[in-house]
């Protein structure tokens, strides 16, 4: 799918309390399949920032944002926060207001939103089958592209757009990577690589590694069973092959962490190197002209 002007991706905002669709507000909760929260779960609060959700057009279907932004700024280093299969739930919101604090202007969009409420389900299996398989990857790009025109109209740079995303949410950030030649960069924290192809998901981050449009920072754990550190090297050659922005691109793999090592609200987090990553990405958006 063609990446479309930017002037053209400003949307009509619907009244931010026009939600018929979903039991909550977004990103007030913990998706049920994650249920209880571990005590190491970190909350930022909303001091000197604005937070909230709005509603927007995304053709045709209303799509849910939760954004967060330094209280009174524009022209801001924007963003694009890619949600896990749980879908904008209580710690991608708090994802948004850690960047806010840092200066910058950052949007989650409920990718999920046309498919359903992951967060209703209680196990993986079920938000896979039920939601995430019905939810095409060309939507997902589309709806961040929506996204990334309503950031650039309220207070956003779109000379200064980033995306990072989580698992299911580090494969889009992959694939929008390579959509949106407009990106300065990418931060994917263990997205899947490598997979079978389908008629939603006809290509996986393996087939574009070498069509990235900004430098892409990947950030996986050694002990990740579902992504074998062979697809991370693999990709690794892809890159090297690749734009003069894959060949900028850098895979770093955590030897001692598994999958979602910096979900602070699960058992699988990994503090020390949650913090790196963190760190890295903080690095990573400077250097290559986010913020």
């Amino acid at each position: 799918m063609p990446f479309m002007d930017i002037d053209s991706l400003v949307p009509e905002v619907a009244p931010k309390n026009r939600r018929t669709f979903l039991k909550t507000a977004l990103g007030s909760a913990f998706a049920a399949a994650v249920l209880p929260v571990s005590a190491e779960t970190i909350a930022t609060d909303t001091q000197g920032i604005d937070a909230g959700e709005t509603l927007l057009d995304a053709n045709g279907a209303k799509l849910p944002v939760y954004h967060a932004k330094p209280a009174g700024k524009t022209h801001l280093p924007t963003i694009l926060v890619v949600h896990e299969v749980f879908g904008v739930h209580q710690h991608i919101a708090d994802v948004c207001r850690r960047f806010a604090k840092l200066g910058y202007f950052a949007l989650a969009p409920d990718l999920f939103a046309r498919a359903g409420d992951p967060q209703s389900y209680g196990t993986i299996a079920e938000i896979q089958r039920n939601v995430v398989a019905k939810t095409p990857d060309a939507q997902a790009l589309s709806d961040l592209d929506v996204t990334a025109g309503w950031a650039a109209a309220n207070g956003g740079d779109p000379n200064r757009l980033g995306i990072t995303g989580f698992c299911w949410g580090g494969r889009i950030a992959w694939l929008y990577d390579a959509h949106n030649p407009h990106l300065k960069a990418a931060v994917a924290w263990y997205g899947r690589i490598i997979g079978d192809p389908s008629p939603n998901s006809p290509q996986n981050p393996i087939d574009i590694a070498g069509k990235l449009n900004g430098p892409l920072l990947g950030l996986y754990g050694g002990k990740d069973t579902g992504i074998p550190v062979a697809t991370v090297e693999q990709a690794r050659a892809a890159l090297a092959k690749g734009t003069a922005a894959s060949r900028a691109s850098e895979l770093v793999v955590y030897p001692d962490a598994g999958h979602a090592f910096f979900a602070d609200y699960r058992p699988s987090y990994v503090e020390a190197d949650a913090r790196d990553g963190w760190q890295g990405l903080q690095a990573w958006f400077k250097q290559h002209g986010v913020i």
